[in-house]
């Protein structure tokens, strides 16, 4: 299975949310691979901490060898790093995305991940890709690679007028590009249930038959000592509330 979790806003758990789920996923024996496509690459720090200064090249290396013409084209697994945790394997982002992105999207490079990660279906169980905070060439190359697509949720007036675009995008980009992909759903993070705007907005959505998952993922400064210290919430206290609700969201995608 290939999943993306795409969202045009930053700061509503994308980074979180991948390495979260991919790391869970691990955990269970299951062989995962994490693609970090966002030039800030907090999924890379967050899952490597300081061994990512001496990890592989990955995905900017990755693109630039689209860039070259090759007899025998680099696989995807060259730029494919072990990361500290059994079955977890990342492909780390770095600032050079960035400097890359302008010629990928005029030379036309956006099939180039999909096209690469198919040959993979029989070395991983699962792969996740985690998008930059906005629709650019390296989101739309993640959406057209994947299968299904998570699209993170926090619970203000802004994010749910905003969702219905995305929602819009995910559309477009799966009837023009890639027949396999699906929204599988909504993830609603940061909620606080004992407060009434949350509860609001998410109501909203379920009376209008998005697809929202449950459960919700609460509010946790937990989260912050995880990303510190580098180490996904299944390793750092894996019986903590948050911990669970993230397997059980795991759980529910099947």
């Amino acid at each position: 299975m290939r999943r993306v979790v795409f969202n045009q806003k930053g700061g509503v758990g994308k980074s979180t949310i991948t390495s979260n789920l991919a790391a869970i996923a691990a955990a269970s024996g299951r062989r995962v691979l994490v693609i970090d496509l966002d030039c800030q690459g907090n999924t890379s720090r967050y899952l490597m901490g300081e061994a990512l200064d001496e990890a592989t090249p990955g995905s900017a290396a990755f693109f630039e060898s689209t860039l070259k013409f090759s007899v025998r084209a680099p696989a995807l697994t060259e730029f494919v790093t072990e990361t500290p945790w059994e079955h977890l394997h990342l492909m780390p982002a770095g600032p050079e995305l960035d400097e890359l992105h302008g010629k990928l999207e005029s030379r036309y490079k956006i099939y180039k991940l999909r096209d690469a990660l198919l040959p993979l279906a029989d070395d991983y169980d699962e792969i996740w890709i985690d998008t930059p905070p906005a629709l650019n060439f390296y989101t739309r190359s993640a959406l057209i690679a994947a299968q299904g697509c998570l699209i993170p949720f926090d619970c203000d007036d802004f994010s749910r007028r905003a969702l219905y675009g995305l929602l819009e995008t995910v559309e477009e980009i799966r009837a023009d590009h890639a027949p396999e992909l699906s929204v599988e759903g909504i993830v609603v993070n940061q909620f606080q249930a004992r407060a009434s705007l949350p509860q609001r907005v998410v109501q909203e959505l379920l009376d209008e038959g998005l697809p929202v998952l449950e459960p919700y993922l609460s509010s946790s400064v937990k989260v912050k000592e995880s990303h510190e210290l580098a180490r996904p919430m299944i390793h750092l206290e894996p019986r903590h509330k948050l911990t669970q609700e993230l397997v059980a969201l795991y759980e529910s995608l099947g």
